[in-house]
């Protein structure tokens, strides 16, 4: 369906005035946009992290604005960036920038560049870049993780491929602090989104394309305040907890931490669900393809699912870890997927069939059935609840499908052959951004009904936000992309 195409991005900014933060979100808002259009009365507020919550459940605001009634109604606006953003943008609604109350979106580059926007005009609000992107802008020395946005809406956290993850002003992008996760940033790549889990930023570690050794992937917890590194958890050489300096001080190598979703946070227990991709396992200090349960300050291993063929896994290069364990809300259970075409449900009170500690056990799914096209899964699931049944939607190169829970077992009811990164739910509408055909689809979520279907761009990891009468889209990307331009697409209502 046509378009009206708009590209108002504004020229970039290094910095501006420090005006204080807005207050919380959540309020409709219906003030005028810049251009003097008057805005649609619309719920907005804040979206801080990949997939709206800890928990990665990919299950956004229930009020967005846009409906099966006016959704053929969305506009396009164009952001320009300088860089491809292969994650995924969050928001921040009603912040006071430059003397002005408005919605930021932020972004982060490939080599590090954090980017806001308002995204009601497109124009740039300031730019973060590392004093070192000179060393790397170009190379295949990249960052795909996600931002995500403190609690008290004063600041955003994001990542850089030199290694270190930076506490910037969300009014300013002024930087408070850098902590170093990594001692080798060239061969260990921060590649899932940032998350939090009470005073700690919790991030992921793993290796680059290619798997070049030697590296470990790792959990490190940085205290918000200070900046601190406090805990660290080595996936190989588990029992030395501290970042390995260098990482060749350990015999093993690999056993990347790279899913999309990063670490995701249980409720409740608030204890950290990781996956690992290939690399050796012992079930004592090394973990390589497995399914992880940590405590919540991650200086302990609880339990682990390690499938039964975790050898031929690793031979034929096969990662567990390709994503993060899915949670299924209402249920102690969660879905894992990986390159090898597979989703095997878990019970995470018994991950290896029983209820005793981690170790050298395999195997103890639930069940294992095919992934929509018997492709690899790259995604993060999503993962709702809907008059009292729990559905999952998967999406991965080949196809798109949607799973319903009953009696413990997973059951396919709808598929399309259509690719997906990773889905989301919001406003009672499912949205999945297709990379290879370059174009934004949205569905029924349990029936996988169409609706509607809007030409974006291709693209690699990238996934949609919803919130506000807007769809907020980065797109471009590739597994080593080293472009310097990128954009980022807004589907607006009119006003919006």
């Amino acid at each position: 369906m046509p378009l009206a195409r708009l590209s108002r991005a504004a020229p970039l900014m290094t910095s501006l005035v420090l005006a204080g933060c807005g207050s919380a979100g959540g309020a409709a808002n219906t003030s005028p946009t810049a251009s003097g259009a008057p805005a649609a009365a619309v719920h907005d507020g804040d979206w801080r992290t990949f997939d709206y919550n800890a928990q990665r459940t990919g299950v956004g605001p229930s009020r967005t604005g846009i409906t099966t009634a006016n959704i053929k109604k969305l506009r396009l606006r164009t952001v320009r960036l300088p860089g491809v953003a292969d994650s995924t943008a969050i928001q921040l609604h009603a912040i006071d920038v430059a003397g002005k109350r408005r919605d930021v979106d932020v972004v982060t580059t490939t080599y590090g560049r954090t980017i806001a926007f308002d995204p009601a005009t497109g124009a740039h609000l300031w730019s973060y870049a590392p004093k070192d992107i000179g060393n790397y802008q170009g190379s295949p020395q990249i960052t795909t993780a996600s931002p995500v946005a403190d609690p008290t809406r004063h600041y955003v956290y994001a990542a850089s491929p030199n290694g270190f993850i930076h506490k910037l002003n969300v009014s300013s992008g002024r930087q408070v602090w850098a902590a170093r996760v990594t001692w080798d940033p060239r061969r260990e790549k921060i590649g899932g989104a940032l998350n939090l889990s009470g005073r700690y930023v919790v991030v992921v570690t793993g290796g680059y394309y290619g798997d070049a050794p030697t590296y470990q992937g790792h959990v490190a917890l940085i205290d918000r305040a200070t900046g601190a590194v406090k805990h660290v958890w080595n996936s190989l050489c588990s029992n030395r907890h501290h970042l390995l300096h260098p990482p060749r001080s350990c015999p093993a190598s690999d056993s990347a931490i790279w899913a999309r979703a990063g670490a995701v946070v249980e409720p409740g227990t608030h204890r950290l669900l990781v996956a690992t991709g290939n690399g050796p396992f012992n079930g004592h200090t090394d973990w390589g393809d497995s399914v992880l349960e940590l405590s919540a300050n991650a200086r302990r291993l609880m339990h682990n699912w390690t499938p039964k063929d975790q050898a031929t896994l690793k031979t034929n290069d096969l990662d567990v870890g390709s994503t993060a364990p899915a949670l299924l809300p209402g249920t102690a259970l969660a879905v894992q997927g990986g390159k090898a075409g597979k989703l095997d449900l878990l019970d995470l009170h018994r991950l290896d069939g029983t209820s005793g500690g981690a170790g050298p056990r395999t195997g103890g799914q639930l069940q294992t059935l095919r992934t929509p096209g018997s492709a690899g899964v790259f995604s993060a699931p999503l993962a709702f609840r809907r008059r009292g049944t729990t559905y999952v939607v998967v999406a991965d190169g080949a196809a798109t499908a949607g799973y319903a829970l009953s009696h413990r077992r997973l059951h396919q009811v709808w598929e399309h052959h259509t690719a997906g990164t990773s889905p989301i739910l919001a406003g009672g509408l499912l949205f999945v951004y297709d990379e290879l055909a370059g174009r934004l689809r949205v569905m029924k979520p349990v029936s996988g009904r169409p609706l509607a279907s809007f030409p974006a761009a291709p693209g690699h990891w990238s996934s949609p936000i919803v919130l506000g009468g807007r769809v907020i889209l980065p797109v471009g990307g590739s597994p080593t992309d080293n472009a310097l331009t990128g954009k980022v697409l807004i589907y607006h209502l009119p006003g919006r």
